[in-house]
């Protein structure tokens, strides 16, 4: 059995990023044999990552990152239980590993880029000490490509045409701010449209107005809540006197998609 020495705690730390107190622990699990040790740890980190599993994730960071010929971009959050290991640089560099990775793998699906990662992550929650969860991946090509980041915390990608960068820019801080959900009214999914339009109708039953009143309650109801989630007919940030449809006009230029993340944004806390 070899010696649990110093320059064996220190190689197994080196290697692994343990502490000095499990890394002496795991050597003398494993009779000073630094490999056995490693699968020591190994395990230990997935208990771990077992245990912590059940923990709500709900802080994070939104990473955006751009192919070099600006045709394509990713964007991706990354969830943990505190502000103060989102700071964590150790933290966001799993991120830009994974969203590197992802760049490199046009499409690649969320399960298998988690799958990639799953080693590196139990490794980073055990040394976290917190729950740490890829949570989803977005990509967009285009043309004219332009992404906005929000402290880290809200992160946009628009997809243009005939554009300038800077217009678009100023569009991407816009979805930032007002949260629309579809670009043009039309792209509205008929079940979201349909679900809506029964909510203002039992509400317009409730009201017990006559039927000529309560149908024109639901109309102007339903064309507000197309306008508040369709990115086109929102009143511009910048210059509410216009919609965004209008400026876009003016520019003749057009928007085909956009991707928008907020840190936790869904997530149920029981």
């Amino acid at each position: 059995m070899a010696d649990v020495t110093t320059a064996l705690v220190k190689e197994l730390r080196y290697r692994t990023s343990a502490g000095l107190i499990k890394c002496k622990n795991a050597l003398v699990a494993a009779h000073g044999d630094i490999e056995l040790a490693i699968d020591y740890l190994r395990k230990l980190g997935q208990a771990t990552a077992a245990k912590k599993s059940g923990s709500i994730a709900t802080q994070g960071i939104i990473i955006i990152k751009r192919a070099n010929n600006s045709k394509y971009a990713v964007i991706i959050e990354l969830n943990c239980e505190t502000d103060f290991v989102a700071k964590n640089q150790t933290f966001i560099n799993f991120g830009d590993k994974i969203v590197t990775a992802a760049l490199d793998q046009p499409m690649i699906k969320l399960d298998l880029l988690q799958k990639e990662f799953e080693e590196q992550r139990i490794t980073l929650v055990e040394k976290m000490g917190e729950n740490i969860n890829l949570r989803r991946i977005g990509f967009l090509e285009g043309e004219i490509l332009v992404s906005y980041l929000h402290c880290a915390r809200i992160g946009v990608i628009v997809s243009a045409t005939n554009a300038e960068p800077n217009l678009v820019k100023q569009i991407a801080m816009h979805i930032a701010a007002i949260k629309p959900e579809y670009v043009n009214v039309d792209d509205i999914p008929n079940d979201i449209i349909s679900r809506e339009y029964q909510i203002q109708l039992n509400i317009a039953m409730q009201s017990h107005k006559p039927y000529e009143v309560a149908q024109k309650m639901i109309e102007g109801r339903m064309r507000q809540f197309t306008q508040n989630i369709s990115l086109t007919n929102q009143n511009f940030i910048l210059d509410p006197t216009q919609t965004i449809g209008q400026l876009l006009e003016a520019h003749k230029a057009k928007v085909n998609n956009f991707i928008r993340f907020e840190v936790g944004e869904g997530i149920k806390i029981k």
